[in-house]
């Protein structure tokens, strides 16, 4: 048996995204010494701000759902959620608009959400509703535990579950893309146009998505939450309580390569000239970075094509404060396009969308809160990845965007300009390998969801988190990412009999693989 050392393990972590974060807290907390490091000015990633005269406002995702993914996160370090961060349930989920005038409002009481339905297009839809949203339901949880908490998405646990409920076979759909299997479901397309969106939480299209992602509609009818102070202010939280636990965290820092000393990842090369060597590298960036050769030529070829590309959709993000006019928004709230046809065309075949359907965030409406005077406001329009978008297509974008919306009853004064736009080239530059995509890896195909990358990589010590890759896009699947990795790396440190270091701290030791204070594993993982 190899002698042990008293050295505590080391982990590098690059990035400070939601994963990154949730992965260093795991870590520094079982007794790991973790340094974390970022290009940005601090911690997020794509949780991101921008400055207003109304206030931070979030420039980044903006919908919490599945609560119940961050409560376990600081129950696994001895805390509680509802200690560092300010939850408010958000009692309707989102308001929808339509060309023809027409409103709906889905609330997360689902019977009131059946009675808007209802009332929007009849007792037919609301019992399609209803037939649905079970469908949803049944295959949410039937993918929960071997897919989306399990390190690895395995097949077979999941095939087994099928077959003792062979009900799942038709709710899955197998060979329909989501917007057919919806207009089989639904016979107003209003309803049809506003299920088949959630393909774009993912970063995919409804006309090229598999049905089951009909499912997404189950985590969001289940729960949303605003967080007092946006987003960004869980990144905080989990940030300090990382730091607390002894993580460090060096910003405005780039990893510019990634070494290996024979068969194993050994040490991240700064901009600054430093040289972190560690027993474990865990990378918190879209995975296309590693192929692109921007960690350098030791890391390049180590994930299949398929595991990065097809690239998932990009977007024209808008983040302003103004004074709005006209229809009375809530805290999410859904513009809807002509066809959404055209606009997915349109960015299948690369371009700007002539016509698209606008998601608007009015950050200041959590709740029941209406404020006076100037409010912050996130708009999304859907775009492809790669996009280069020409200053006259910028200003076509802010034409569109605001012309379209004072059409359908809701003006802002002052209008933005083009310096509170953000366009997928601008989010390729401030997240590098990505593309611009928001979501890494599209979720277009059947088996997409098993040939995104997992915690563990083909090198030895070097692990990836984060929305590009398993169990996939969204907070808290990026979240749920980094507890993967994080539970990868000790149970990796704990089973190698020739394991660098045995820690002395925080009640882990890596040669007995005894972890007093490391996170559990469900029976899931």
């Amino acid at each position: 048996m190899a002698e042990r050392s008293d050295r505590i393990p080391t982990a590098i972590v690059i990035g400070a995204g939601i994963g990154g974060l949730s992965a260093a807290l795991r870590l520094a907390h079982a007794g790991l010494a973790v340094e974390l490091v970022d290009m940005g000015q601090g911690p997020g990633g794509k949780m991101r701000t921008r400055d207003s005269v109304a206030g931070p406002i979030d420039i980044g995702p903006t919908v919490m759902t599945m609560r119940h993914v961050f409560e376990e996160l600081f129950e696994s370090v001895g805390e509680r959620l509802d200690q560092h961060v300010t939850l408010q349930p958000d009692t309707i989920l989102a308001r929808h608009w339509w060309r023809d005038g027409s409103t709906l409002d889905l609330h997360h009481d689902p019977d009131l959400s059946a009675k808007a339905v209802r009332d929007f297009a009849g007792a037919k839809a609301e019992g399609e509703f209803r037939r649905f949203t079970d469908k949803a339901r049944r295959l949410f949880e039937a993918f929960e535990a071997p897919i989306m908490e399990s390190p690895a998405p395995r097949l077979g646990p999941l095939t087994a579950h099928v077959m003792k409920h062979p009900g799942l076979i038709p709710a899955m759909a197998p060979g329909l893309n989501l917007a057919r299997s919806l207009a089989l479901q639904f016979s107003d397309p209003r309803l049809q146009q506003l299920f088949g969106r959630y393909a774009t939480y993912v970063g995919g299209s409804p006309y090229q998505s598999p049905a089951v992602l009909g499912l997404i509609w189950h985590s969001e009818a289940r729960g949303v939450w605003s967080i007092e102070g946006g987003t960004s202010a869980l990144a905080q939280a989990v940030y300090r309580l990382a730091k607390d636990r002894g993580a460090r965290f060096s910003f405005g820092v780039r990893a510019e390569r990634i070494e290996r000393q024979g068969s194993r990842a050994h040490a991240v090369h700064l901009s600054d000239g430093r040289k972190l060597t560690a027993d474990m590298i865990l990378f918190n960036g879209d995975p296309k970075a590693l192929s692109d050769g921007l960690l350098g030529p030791a890391v390049r070829n180590l994930l299949p094509a398929t595991a990065t590309t097809p690239r998932s959709l990009s977007a024209f993000v808008w983040g302003f404060a103004a004074e709005p006019y006209g229809v009375e928004l809530t805290h999410h709230n859904v513009f809807f396009c002509e066809d959404p046809r055209v606009e997915f065309g349109d960015i299948a075949k690369g371009q700007m969308p002539r016509d698209a359907t606008l998601y608007i965030c009015a950050q200041d409406r959590g709740g029941d809160t209406r404020p006076s005077g100037p409010e912050r406001f996130e708009i999304i329009m859907n775009g492809p990845a790669g996009h280069q978008a020409t200053a006259e297509e910028e200003h076509q974008c802010r034409t569109h965007t605001f012309e379209t919306l004072a059409r359908m009853g809701l003006t802002f004064s002052p209008r933005p300009d083009l310096s509170k736009l953000t366009t997928p080239a601008r989010f390729a530059k401030a997240f590098p390998g990505s593309d611009g995509s928001l979501y890494g890896r599209s979720p277009h195909g059947m088996m997409a969801t098993f040939q995104r990358p997992t915690a563990r990589t083909a090198l030895p010590g070097l692990y990836l988190c984060g929305g590009g890759t398993h169990p996939g896009a969204g907070i808290p699947m990026a979240c749920l990412s980094g507890k993967h990795a994080a539970e990868t790396i000790l149970s990796d440190l704990a089973s190698t009999s020739t394991s660098p270091a045995t820690a002395t701290r925080g009640g882990i030791s890596t040669g007995s693989a005894t972890m007093a204070n490391a996170p559990s594993r469900s029976s899931a993982s």
